[in-house]
């Protein structure tokens, strides 16, 4: 029930925002007064921002230590660990060839007549963050309290890796209420979780306000066919992760997209995977998926397995050559893919991810990168969908690894408890190891 109430709480905060944000945008004089208006439509945005970022890194740690010391060595960690990169390649792969085809299929660029941007403009996008030397770097922390201040999410499952490994290899020498210690911290960050998810609904209206302040309901419709023909092509993609997911877990993976609606809203209306991660963490629990792999698999997908960023960044950068009537061929667009693919994978925490690998690829390929202009107008309202179809993607990879791990309980149509699943995780530790002195 109370689950139930939550989400009707984030639907209505979500048109309750929108009919806000329309009455802001007809009554502010000038485009600034506008701007002040969705300015403090958004503080309650960034509050429940915070809030969600304040639970992150205590979060992810103490999932990953208690989920990778169940997992018992090293072997099964990796094997975990490569399964996981093996179905993200997949999905990636997939998603960049969806929207190579479909902006192919509907000659947007041609067809949409949109202006040019002069010459000399400049894209408000910095691709500064995004290079090889930075993304190797951003992995390895050189403090972990450092990382767990930035929300890094990366550094945090590199230092927790290690960390989980080190108590699987010592669970004899230490005692064992150090790992009590770390589950019941688990425990409590979910149970904070939980409370802060309970501002969602006014976190949504303030983010829905304040973009339609700004910009008005007008620009769907002036953008309308290549927001459409965006989404079309995340709902194709909705409809292969889906597909994929059958042939994993059968019925049960719509039972899966009913309980992550939750996580899909939040991510929608905020834009904001982190602040949909808590959430898909617990719905995940509750479909049976044991922590030890949701806990491992989702902080890997929120840096590998991006499926919406990647349908939209390919749909997008050829919607920019067709744009200025420059002609790729099908070689130069599969390059295109295989340079992108590449380029997605470190971006991790760089805010308009999605925008700065397409302006980081299109010089690559003669494309000038001012094109980013056309994108930005309606960049939050893809956004959302993006960000939504990231979550889908990553929750049915969970479920798809937990079900090959063996760590995914049969579904019987009841939701499992987050508690029993930690209850569970001790009895499936391996027995410590017992030195039987010799006789003498």
């Amino acid at each position: 029930m109370k689950q139930n109430l939550l989400g009707l709480a984030i639907i209505v905060g979500m048109v309750a925002g929108a009919a806000a944000g329309y009455a802001g945008h007809a009554m502010a004089p000038t485009p600034e007064a506008a701007k002040a208006i969705a300015n403090d439509f958004s503080l309650v945005t960034d509050i429940f921002l915070r809030l969600i970022k304040m639970v992150i890194s205590p979060l992810v740690f103490s999932g990953l230590v208690v989920g990778l010391t169940a997992m018992g060595d090293a072997k099964t960690i990796g094997r975990a660990g490569l399964k996981s990169l093996g179905w993200f390649f997949c999905a990636s792969l997939v998603s960049l060839l969806i929207g190579m085809v479909l902006a192919n299929l509907f000659q947007l660029g041609h067809s949409m007549n949109l202006p040019l941007p002069a010459a000399g403009a400049q894209a408000a996008v910095s691709t500064s963050a995004f290079n090889l030397h930075n993304f190797i770097i951003h992995i390895v922390p050189a403090s972990i309290f450092e990382a767990m201040a930035r929300n890094e999410i990366l550094p945090i499952l590199v230092f927790a890796v290690f960390f989980g490994a080190a108590m699987s290899a010592l669970r004899d020498k230490i005692p064992p209420t150090l790992l009590s210690a770390i589950e019941a911290l688990f425990s409590i960050m979910l149970k904070i979780t939980g409370y802060v998810m309970w501002f969602a609904p006014v976190g949504v209206f303030g983010a829905i306000a304040a973009v339609i302040t700004v910009q008005g309901l007008g620009v769907l419709v002036t953008y309308g066919k290549f927001v459409g023909a965006v989404y079309f092509g995340m709902i194709v993609l909705w409809g292969v992760l889906l597909l994929a997911g059958y042939a994993a877990l059968g019925k049960p993976v719509f039972a899966l997209m009913k309980l992550i609606r939750e996580p899909m809203i939040i991510a929608f209306c905020t834009s904001s995977s982190e602040a949909a991660f808590p959430k898909t963490i617990d719905q995940l629990t509750r479909f049976g998926v044991k922590t030890r792999i949701s806990t491992f698999v989702l902080p890997l997908a929120y840096s590998f397995n991006l499926d919406g960023s990647m349908m939209f960044q390919a749909f997008a950068s050829l919607f920019v050559a067709q744009a200025f009537n420059i002609h790729l061929s099908i070689g130069q667009q599969f390059s295109m893919l295989l340079v992108m693919m590449l380029t997605s994978k470190g971006v991790a925490g760089v805010p308009r991810a999605a925008i700065v690998v397409i302006a980081a690829t299109l010089p690559l390929f003669g494309l000038p990168v001012e094109g980013v202009v056309l994108l930005l107008a309606v960049d939050q309202f893809i956004d959302m969908g993006r960000t939504t179809t990231n979550v889908v993607g990553n929750s049915i990879a969970a479920a798809v690894i937990a079900k090959w791990e063996n760590a995914l309980e049969p579904w019987n149509g009841r939701e499992h408890s987050v508690a029993d699943d930690l209850v569970q995780a001790r009895y499936d530790l391996p027995e410590p190891s017992v030195v039987v002195p010799a006789e003498r």
